[in-house]
């Protein structure tokens, strides 16, 4: 059965299993730690299974996986990965190059997962990284596919079902799925959906993806539903939340930047100063990371097709300015705050303008909460978060307007003066007058009215990229 183009029509791991297995030039290995050996068991269900199986093992053993993948690394982690697929690979070619390497293109499929073992509670994060190492032709060079995915069933057998149904998607993805990027990503959750599992990392190398801008890759996964945040790194490197977040307090920008303003960079600034100097009269473990978000709402702006090259306009804009980027489906505020929770118990930042702070305090935004607007703040400030609100300047009076000032409904007030006295809002007192009323929106619409006034509305790096230039 040749791999279906019609992606209404949807293979079951078994027959997914079956084809790789019926197809004895494609020919490889499986390790797989922490949940038993879910992905390999496929091959051997379909039968036929001498044609894709060389070798599977499961090096459950800490000293076990340390003799054969090294030590000094941690067993669920991005470097694990790296040392399986490694020694695997590199087993599988010396070993059987010279006997059928002339007709048959080698892979390694490696995953190391925490998932859920016995006295875990609830809340326990149960997670893994694998990934598949493979040629496409004979004699090739190889090529990589890392993911990294959170397992979400409340069961033990219920995730290894999933992880074994995820692994069989990736390996057929890589070999039928890959000239389709959006293709190959929609069929990861092949057989699954997204209560079961998240991919909140995907990450391709080697020479046939040398075109593939992995941080598209990371819009694509919150696009596609597959994750609702992924982030990529200031030199472009797509991350996984934990190894950015993880113990360290975090401030946090949201927005569009489309383009970056020269406000923008002031409130970023003062926002982060005004940050660390609430830090210094906290304890905190780990040096403290700063993140630019942009959501989905703002990419796609209501319009079907994602345009690739404008968001990576914008990615390269803030990578040249040194911002980690995470992009988002986070409508709401509380949503990135439990986001920030799941990798941190340190102090959380966000900062925005007093326009903004005024629209959050309006009940339509919370209709589908049971506890309104309350719960939404009860969720966002339960764990050391607060809120920086950057000062605008009055349309009307001219007159800067701080957060104190700010317009809160009536019914509403009585909250907001207790989260500002409490701190949960933090105001800056200064902001950048000159341009403190202009936004990415009206930069857009100067630049599509002709106006040049536009220019020093924007940092210089955004008049030396190619899309604004």
């Amino acid at each position: 059965m040749p791999p279906s183009e019609n992606r209404t029509v949807v293979l079951s791991p078994m027959e997914k299993a079956l084809q790789m297995n019926l197809d004895t030039k494609k020919y490889g290995t499986f390790a797989e730690i922490g949940a038993g050996q879910e992905v390999s068991n496929w091959f051997f269900r379909a039968g036929a299974s001498n044609g894709t199986v060389a070798k599977t093992i499961s090096a459950y053993g800490m000293a076990m996986s340390d003799a054969l993948y090294g030590s000094g690394v941690r067993y669920v982690s991005r470097e694990r990965l790296q040392g399986m697929l490694d020694h695997e690979f590199d087993i599988l070619c010396e070993r059987l190059d010279e006997e059928r390497g002339v007709d048959t293109t080698f892979f390694s499929f490696c995953d190391t997962v925490r998932a859920r073992s016995y006295g875990d509670s609830e809340a326990t994060e149960c997670f893994g990284w694998m990934g598949i190492r493979f040629r496409t032709e004979p004699h090739g060079p190889a090529h990589d596919i890392l993911a990294h995915v959170r397992l979400l069933d409340s069961d033990n057998i219920e995730q290894m079902d999933a992880l074994g149904i995820l692994g069989v998607n990736l390996i057929y993805g890589a070999f039928f799925e890959r000239e389709n990027l959006d293709r190959f990503i929609v069929s990861l959750l092949d057989n699954l959906n997204r209560q079961r599992v998240e991919i909140d990392m995907l990450k391709f190398s080697g020479p046939e993806f040398e075109e593939v801008d992995n941080r598209a890759c990371a819009l694509k996964l919150v696009e596609h539903g597959l994750t609702d945040a992924a982030l990529f790194s200031d030199v472009g490197e797509v991350m996984q939340s934990a190894e950015i977040f993880h113990g360290r307090p975090v401030f946090c920008m949201r927005g569009s930047f489309n383009p970056v303003t020269r406000v923008n960079l002031d409130m970023m600034e003062s926002g982060t100063q005004a940050f660390a100097d609430d830090l210094t009269a906290e304890t905190c473990e780990g040096e403290a990371v700063n993140v630019v978000e942009i959501t989905v709402n703002n990419l796609f702006g209501g319009l079907e097709a994602l345009d690739v090259e404008d968001f990576l306009a914008r990615a390269d804009v803030l990578q040249q300015l040194g911002k980690t980027v995470l992009v988002s489906r986070f409508a709401e505020f509380h949503q990135l705050g439990q986001f920030f929770a799941r990798y941190t118990r340190e102090p959380v930042g966000v900062i925005l303008g007093t326009g903004l702070l005024e629209v959050i305090f309006l009940d339509k935004w919370y209709e589908d909460l049971d506890g309104g607007i309350l719960e939404s703040f009860g969720r966002l400030f339960k764990h050391r978060s607060r809120i920086y609100i950057y000062p605008t300047v009055d349309s009307g009076s001219g007159k800067m307007k701080l957060a104190r000032d700010a317009e809160i409904p009536l019914h509403s007030r009585h909250l907001f003066a207790y989260l500002l006295e409490n701190s949960y809002i933090r105001e800056i007192p200064e902001c950048l007058e000159d341009c403190a009323l202009s936004t990415s929106a009206d930069v857009r619409r100067l630049i599509e009215q002709g106006n040049p006034a536009w220019k020093e509305l924007v940092p210089e790096v955004v008049l030396k990229h190619p899309r604004w230039n």
